[in-house]
């Protein structure tokens, strides 16, 4: 559905209603006038009509209404079409993709939002106190909306950055339990930021080198933009070595306990060995024994017994197996 729709001339929003092609022909008319839309999941129904008034490619249209494509960007002679991935962070770590796909003309542009995450409407606003910005056309826009998705990539990555900080101090807590399972879970997540993150860096490239002539003047920007794609791909990278070397120590300190668990069984096990050899012996109720018809045999095999297991206790809790 059609969220907003708006003319603009000189960077000011003019009042005006919801028809679009007398916008279309207003802003085409006018110098220094351009038509925003903006469209929340809608359907191939709901472009026609903006299909047919502006002309847009069959393909771009149907990678719009029906989503799920990587971050690209596509020119088709006198429009540009962008799919940007949206990205949010969730508690416990999940990762939630929408996707934001721009067509861009050189009096027009259209946003198409999948999902709920990373609404334009504060890119707009911002957009229309800014009007210097906004009257050099459709780009701002595209600027504006690049700026927002790789702002918020920078936002999830910090919140990323604080579980991994706080799963690296449970793993090395003793009362912090199992967390192998979650150790999984958030670098799985990591790498779904990725497949969101990385491919927008060649997108971004190709408008920084000017690849681009409809976005030419604002290279200066997009590579602003570019540089806090670089810094959020390098702390990517350390995010996801980091989690494998929280995983490598957690099994590590799980092996470490299995053996330290089973030092200790052995222990026990070899100071129970020696009343249980003793206790066995007599149990054997031979006849000539000699310790049997002796007052104090009982008592003395049972201080020896005792003896010899305190001994041993003492000597592997030197050791530090017990």
């Amino acid at each position: 559905m059609i969220v907003d729709c708006a003319l603009y001339r000189d960077g000011v929003r003019q009042e005006a209603d919801d028809d679009v092609k007398k916008l279309l022909r207003a802003a085409r008319r006018e110098t220094g006038a351009f038509l925003w839309i903006g469209l929340h999941e809608p359907g191939y129904e709901e472009f026609d009509t903006v299909r047919r008034e502006l002309g847009l490619h069959p393909l771009a249209i149907d990678d719009a209404a029906y989503g799920h494509q990587r971050p690209k960007i596509e020119d088709y002679g006198d429009t540009i079409f962008v799919v940007l991935k949206t990205v949010t962070y969730t508690k416990p770590a999940e990762v939630v993709l929408g996707e934001i796909m721009l067509f861009v003309g050189a009096d027009f542009v259209i946003t198409v939002r999948h999902g709920a995450a990373n609404p334009l409407v504060p890119v707009r606003r911002r957009l229309e106190h800014d009007a210097d910005l906004l009257a050099t056309g459709p780009p701002a826009v595209l600027y504006a909306v690049l700026d927002e998705v790789v702002g918020s990539y920078d936002v999830v990555n910090h919140d990323i950055e604080a579980d991994i900080i706080a799963l690296e101090s449970r793993v090395f807590t003793r009362s912090g339990g199992d967390a192998t399972e979650d150790v999984y879970t958030l670098k799985r997540e990591i790498l779904e930021f990725r497949t969101a993150q990385d491919p927008l860096l060649p997108v971004l490239q190709e408008l920084v080198r000017g690849r681009v002539p409809l976005c030419a003047r604002h290279r200066e920007r997009f590579r602003d933009v570019q540089d806090t794609l670089l810094r959020v791909d390098q702390q990517i990278d350390a995010h996801s070595e980091m989690v494998t070397s929280v995983l490598t120590a957690h099994l590590a300190l799980q092996g470490r306990q299995q053996n330290e668990d089973m030092r200790k069984i052995s222990a026990w096990a070899a100071v129970l060995a020696v009343p249980t050899m003793v206790a066995g012996v007599y149990g054997m109720n031979f006849e000539h024994m000699p310790e049997t018809g002796w007052v104090l045999g009982y008592p003395l095999v049972v201080l020896g017994m005792a003896g010899a297991c305190t001994l041993l206790y003492r000597r592997f809790k030197k050791s530090g197996w017990l």
